[in-house]
C-alpha cells in the first residue's frame, strides 16, 4: 500500500555522514534562499517552520505532522523534558524521537525562554547541553541569556557577554551534536552586531536570532526589521538563520527576503486555544468569521458556525490544524516566490496587512528618492507615509551599510518581466541594484557637453518603432545622446532591450507621464552625461520622424527636416549594432570600453528574424557572443570566454570580501579551483563548494564568471550561484553552474 493510502510516510533517510551539519543553497533571490540542512534524521529544506511541541500538551501529534503535513522538523523543549522525571527517563532510555513519536529532525530549546517567562531556570550551562546530546536530538541549543526590550543597554550588554562566555563550554559539551548559537542584543544595533560577529567566530551549526518574541507580541515590527538588518550581514553565510519564536505567516515574506531560513512557533496551537485564526492577512477571531478567509483541508467540511459549537478540546484541535495548514501554505508561497525572483514583491503585498508591518517595510525600503527617478508621479506620493518612514532611513544614516548589503546581493537581471506594483516597485532591492549597476558601468560616447534626446510615451520594444529615427539622427547629429524613458528610469538606447527596464508589465499610462525636467537632468547626470540641452520626444505619435524634425528645428539642433541618404543606413545600422554589443560587454561583463571596442571592431553578425543581433562572429569565424532576446542579456561562448579572458592582465584580486564594484573593467570575475576539480570542469561539470581556492571580490550570484586552475589557465565559464564571500565558506552545494565543455571545444 502506498504512503498516501496508508496515511503514513516513510521515515527519513539519514544524510551521508560526510554531509552531516552542512548547509547548501539550491536557489536564491538576493538574500532569500532555498537551502538544505543535512542531519542524521534527514535533509531539512529551508525556509522551514519547526512547530513547537510541548511534550505534555500535544494539540497535534508529532507523528501526524510528519505523516499528514510532511513537516520535516520540529522543536521541543529539553528543559521541560529534563524537569519532568517521567519524560526524562523515557528520553534517556529510548531517545527524544521515541518520546514524542516523531522520525524527522528534532531541535530542542534549552530553557532560555522559560527563564524569560518564569525567571531563572535550575539547570546548568553544560548540563543542559549534555542532556540534549544524551537524548539524541539533532540540533541542540546552548543556554543563552534572554535580552528583554525593557532592559537597559548595560544589562543587555552583560547578557551578550555572558552568552559569549558560555560558548566554549557549550560546544565542548555538545561534542558531535549540532548546536545553536543564539544571537542576543535586544534592540541595540551595535550589540546585535557584536553578538553576531563574536558568536559567528565559534563553530556553531545554526544561529537563532533570539529575544524577538516580546517585540513581535507588541507588533514592534520595525524593531524586528532593524534587528534582522543589523544581524544578518555579520553572520557566517554558510549557517542557517533561525527566527526564534516567530511563526506568524504575515511576517514570513519580509523576514525571508532579509535572509531568514528557519522559523519556530507554538502560535498554531496557542492562537487556536484563544479561538484565533492565523492568516497572511493578519489575525482573525473565530467569533467574527462568517466564511473562512482561506479554505484549507481541515475546514472543508465545516462552517465557522459549526466550529463555534464544538467543545473546547475539539475546537482547539481543528483550529490548530487550520492554523498550521495556513502557515505551511504561506511558507510554500514564499518558497515559490524565491524561485521566481519575486520575494520582495510578495513582501510588498503582505506589508499592507498590518500598519506596523507597513511601517517596517517602508523603513526598510524607503530612502531619499534617488535623483534618477525622473517621473512626475514621485511628486504625488503619499508624503505622510513616506516622511514617517524616512526617519533614520537605511540610506541616510547608520543603517546605510546594512541596507546596502541587502541591495548589493540582488541579481541584476531576472527571468521574467517586472510587474508594476505602484510606488513600491521603485524600492525593490533588485531594481535599485539594476539602476546602480547601469549608472556605475555605462558611459556615454562623449565626455564633453552634448545634447540629449529622451524618447518617452510608448512601451517597448522600442527598436521596432524608433530604429529608423535613431539611425537618421545619428547620421546628422552623431554626438546626440539618445535615451529611453522607462517606468524604472532612463535607459541608453543602445541597451533598449535590457531587463528589467525594458520588460515592465503595467498600465499604459506608466509610459505617458509628464516628466519632471529637474529630476530628469539629475538622472542624466548620474549616467555621466554632460548634458547641454535636454529634449523630450513623444514617440507615441504616428509621424515620428516629422515630429522629431520639428522638435529639433525648434531648439536649433537642425536647420531643416531630417533628410538622410538611406544608402548610408546599412553602415549606420552596423555602427549601432557594434555600440549595442560594446555596451553590453561593458555593463554586463565588466569589460573596459577600450577592450570592448577592440574586441568587436572586426566582428560580423548573424541577424535573427526580429532584426536583432543573434550571434557575434570574430574575424576567425568563431562564434563568441550571443545577445539574449529574452532578457537583453549577453551569453558568452567557450571561444568568447577564451578571447575575453586572454585580454585580462591582472591575477585574481583575492580580497576575501564581497565588493560588487571592485575590479572595474577587469572582465567577468575569476574563480580558482583545486587541481582535483579541473578535469571535471573541463568536461562541463559544475563547480562545487569545497574545491574553490580563491575568487575575485566582485563575484555575484546570477552573473557570468570564468573558472581557472591554480596556474591561471581558463578551464570553463558559467553562472555563479554565490557571492565572493560565500564561495570560500560553503562546503556543500553548487558554486557555479558550468556552461562550457572545453574537452570538446579545444581538443
Amino acid at each position: 500500500m502506498t504512503a498516501w493510502m496508508s496515511g503514513q510516510r516513510d521515515d527519513p533517510t539519514p544524510c551521508r555522514e560526510s554531509d552531516r551539519n552542512k548547509f547548501e543553497v539550491v536557489a536564491r533571490d538576493g538574500c532569500a534562499r532555498i537551502g538544505k540542512l543535512h542531519t542524521a534524521h534527514g535533509v531539512l529544506e529551508t525556509p522551514a517552520l519547526l512547530p513547537v511541541i510541548n511534550p505534555n500538551i500535544r494539540t497535534i501529534e508529532p507523528r501526524e505532522m510528519w505523516d499528514r503535513y510532511g513537516i520535516q522538523g520540529l522543536i521541543t523543549n529539553s528543559y521541560i523534558i529534563w524537569k519532568h522525571d517521567d519524560l526524562k527517563q523515557h528520553a534517556l532510555e529510548n531517545g527524544v524521537h521515541d518520546l514524542i513519536n516523531y522520525p524527522g529532525v528534532i531541535m530542542t530549546d534549552s530553557g532560555t525562554f522559560q527563564s524569560y517567562v518564569y525567571g531563572d531556570v535550575e539547570v546548568g550551562v553544560e548540563e543542559i547541553v549534555e542532556f540534549q546530546r544524551s537524548i539524541g536530538v539533532d540540533i541542540a541549543t546552548m543556554l543563552d541569556v534572554f535580552s528583554r526590550p525593557d532592559m537597559t543597554e548595560d544589562d543587555v550588554k552583560q547578557a551578550v557577554e555572558t552568552t559569549i562566555e558560555r560558548c566554549e563550554a557549550s560546544l565542548k559539551a555538545a561534542e558531535h551534536v549540532m548546536l545553536n548559537g543564539p544571537i542576543q542584543g535586544g534592540i541595540y544595533r551595535d550589540l546585535r552586531k557584536q553578538s553576531a560577529i563574536r558568536m559567528g567566530a565559534f563553530d556553531f551549526s545554526i544561529h537563532p536570532i533570539g529575544g524577538i518574541v516580546p517585540i513581535m507580541e507588541k507588533h514592534r515590527y520595525k524593531d524586528l526589521a532593524k534587528i534582522m538588518l543589523a544581524t544578518i550581514g555579520e553572520l557566517p553565510p554558510e549557517r542557517p538563520r533561525h527566527m526564534f519564536g516567530c511563526g506568524h505567516p504575515m511576517l514570513f515574506s519580509m523576514l525571508i527576503a532579509l535572509g531568514a531560513d528557519l522559523f519556530d512557533s507554538a502560535a498554531y496551537a496557542l492562537f487556536a486555544r484563544d479561538n484565533r485564526l492565523l492568516s497572511p492577512q493578519g489575525t482573525y477571531r473565530l467569533k467574527d468569521i462568517h466564511s473562512w478567509p482561506e479554505l484549507v483541508p481541515s475546514v472543508v467540511d465545516w462552517t465557522p458556525e459549526a466550529v463555534r459549537k464544538l467543545n473546547d478540546e475539539d475546537r482547539t484541535a481543528l483550529l490548530a490544524r487550520y492554523n498550521l495548514e495556513i502557515t505551511l501554505a504561506e511558507l510554500s508561497r514564499c518558497k515559490q516566490a524565491v524561485h521566481e525572483g519575486t520575494i520582495w514583491q510578495l513582501a510588498e503585498q503582505r506589508s499592507h496587512q498590518h500598519p506596523a508591518l507597513r511601517e517596517a517595510f517602508l523603513w526598510l525600503t524607503t530612502r531619499p528618492f534617488p535623483s534618477g527617478l525622473s517621473s512626475e508621479f514621485l511628486q504625488d506620493l503619499v508624503q505622510d507615509d513616506r516622511d514617517a518612514a524616512r526617519e533614520h532611513h537605511p540610506n541616510g544614516g547608520i543603517w546605510e551599510t546594512d541596507w546596502s548589503q541587502v541591495v548589493s546581493r540582488q541579481a541584476i537581471q531576472r527571468k521574467k518581466g517586472e510587474r508594476w506594483g505602484g510606488e513600491d516597485t521603485l524600492s525593490r532591492p533588485h531594481i535599485i541594484t539594476a539602476r546602480a549597476h547601469l549608472q556605475h558601468r555605462w558611459r556615454p560616447s562623449s565626455t564633453g557637453p552634448t545634447d540629449v534626446l529622451v524618447l518617452n510615451g510608448k512601451p517597448g520594444p522600442w527598436r521596432q518603432r524608433c530604429d529608423l529615427l535613431v539611425l537618421r539622427l545619428k547620421s546628422v547629429l552623431p554626438e546626440l545622446e539618445i535615451l529611453v524613458q522607462t517606468p524604472l528610469g532612463l535607459l541608453p538606447y543602445s541597451l533598449e532591450d535590457l531587463n528589467p527596464f525594458a520588460q515592465v508589465d503595467g498600465p499604459t499610462w506608466l509610459w505617458k507621464r509628464r516628466l519632471n525636467t529637474v529630476l530628469l537632468r539629475e538622472e542624466i547626470h548620474r549616467l555621466h552625461i554632460n548634458a547641454d540641452r535636454i529634449l523630450i520626444l513623444d514617440i507615441g505619435q504616428d509621424s515620428l520622424i516629422q515630429e522629431a524634425s520639428t522638435l529639433l528645428i525648434k531648439h536649433g539642433l537642425l536647420e531643416e527636416p531630417l533628410q538622410v541618404d538611406d544608402s548610408h543606413l546599412p553602415q549606420l545600422r552596423d555602427d549601432l549594432r557594434r555600440r549595442q554589443v560594446v555596451d553590453k560587454l561593458v555593463v554586463l561583463a565588466n569589460v573596459s570600453y577600450s577592450e570592448a571596442v577592440d574586441l568587436v571592431e572586426s566582428c560580423t553578425y548573424i541577424i535573427g528574424g526580429t532584426g536583432r543581433v543573434k550571434n557575434v562572429i570574430d574575424k576567425h569565424g568563431n562564434h563568441i557572443l550571443s545577445p539574449r532576446l529574452a532578457d537583453g542579456g549577453l551569453s558568452i561562448t567557450d571561444r568568447g570566454s577564451m578571447t575575453i579572458y586572454g585580454r585580462r592582465s591582472t591575477p585574481v584580486l583575492d580580497d576575501k570580501e564581497y565588493d560588487p564594484y571592485a575590479g572595474s573593467g577587469h572582465g567577468p570575475p575569476l574563480l580558482v579551483v583545486e587541481q582535483d576539480a579541473v578535469e571535471f570542469v573541463l568536461r562541463g561539470r559544475n563547480v562545487f563548494h569545497g574545491f574553490i581556492i580563491k575568487c575575485d571580490p566582485w563575484l555575484r550570484a546570477g552573473q557570468t564568471c570564468f573558472i581557472v586552475d591554480e596556474h591561471g589557465t581558463l578551464i570553463g565559464h558559467g553562472l555563479a550561484q554565490c557571492d565572493a564571500d560565500e564561495a570560500l565558506r560553503f562546503r556543500k552545494g553548487i558554486a557555479v553552474r558550468t556552461r562550457s565543455d572545453f574537452s570538446k571545444t579545444f581538443k
